[in-house]
């Protein structure tokens, strides 16, 4: 968002209301979202599904996936009964709604019955520093990047990886911890990511659900190869710059591995998507919902 918000070319007043807790969030969406008063302002856009219920204004809401919706079961008791409440009032709410990709598109149209009409598609960029060119970390590995959490499938991608595996994320939730036959980093700097990206072998992202798959597209504009999940978003994102495997298949990612890291050469560095463009592409939102 910070990326997006160096380019948007519009005057802005930011609000928020951090949910840090149960009770605030319970707290915003009660009290501090009804009785928000945004002033002077033609848009109010959440970029994310957390929002208003009902807005006085002009409503954009970004939704980046639904995976809290489609599997429920990756996500504690209180996200998953409370996003089942909130999500679908929120986005509803909205009088435009935008997808980070054509799937995130059809699991809103299909999981929340918005009207296709509402919902336009704008997709993610990534930071400048994710660029072909700089330091490139030593050591024959593969990198795996993504917090610690269910459907990041990272107990399949330690099996299927012979090598030494690193792991670049912070810790999660559904008690995945990473495994013991792994390097985890943890969180680390996008400098240092980038260095990781160039460094390796391939990214294996055999997510099981993704709205989209940042760590694809940086490891693209990086030119580091990718393994990536069948059947998703990530086709979108990789088109014919990646090596698809089945994500539930052991042997199909170990496959895709040797794959990718047996190609004659790199592939050629690609952005997904430039800043500038996105911004341009959510002002004509903006300009469509003022009318």
């Amino acid at each position: 968002m910070r990326a997006l918000l160096r380019y948007l070319d519009v005057d802005l007043r930011p609000v928020s209301f951090p949910a840090t807790s149960r009770a605030r969030t319970l707290a915003a969406d009660a009290a501090w979202y009804p009785l928000l008063r945004a002033g002077r302002v033609d848009v109010l856009h959440c970029p994310t599904f957390r929002g208003p219920f009902r807005s006085k204004v002009p409503l954009v809401v970004t939704v980046h996936d639904l995976a809290v919706l489609r599997r429920p079961e990756w996500f504690n008791r209180w996200t998953r009964a409370y996003s089942r409440i909130a999500v679908p009032r929120v986005v509803r709410a909205a009088t435009r709604v935008i997808a980070v990709s054509e799937f995130t598109r059809r699991e809103i149209v299909d999981l929340l019955g918005v009207a296709e009409d509402r919902i336009t598609v704008v997709p993610n960029a990534v930071e400048d520093v994710f660029t072909p060119d700089g330091p490139r970390a030593a050591g024959e590995y593969v990198l795996a990047v993504g917090t610690l959490e269910p459907r990041k499938n990272l107990a399949r991608v330690a099996a299927a990886v012979d090598s030494e595996l690193r792991v670049v994320g912070a810790r999660g939730w559904g008690g995945v911890a990473a495994p013991p036959n792994v390097t985890w980093l943890g969180d680390v700097a996008d400098e240092e990511l980038a260095s990781l990206y160039r460094g390796a072998r391939c990214l294996v992202y055999a997510s099981l659900y993704e709205g989209f798959g940042i760590p694809v597209a940086e490891a693209l504009a990086c030119g580091c190869a990718v393994v990536t999940s069948a059947g998703s978003a990530m086709a979108e994102i990789a088109a014919d710059d990646a090596v698809y495997v089945d994500p539930t298949d052991v042997d199909s990612i170990r496959a895709g591995v040797e794959r990718a890291s047996a190609a004659a050469a790199p592939p050629r560095a690609r952005r997904v998507a430039e800043w500038p463009d996105v911004a341009a592409r959510t002002r004509a939102v903006y300009a469509e919902v003022v009318g």
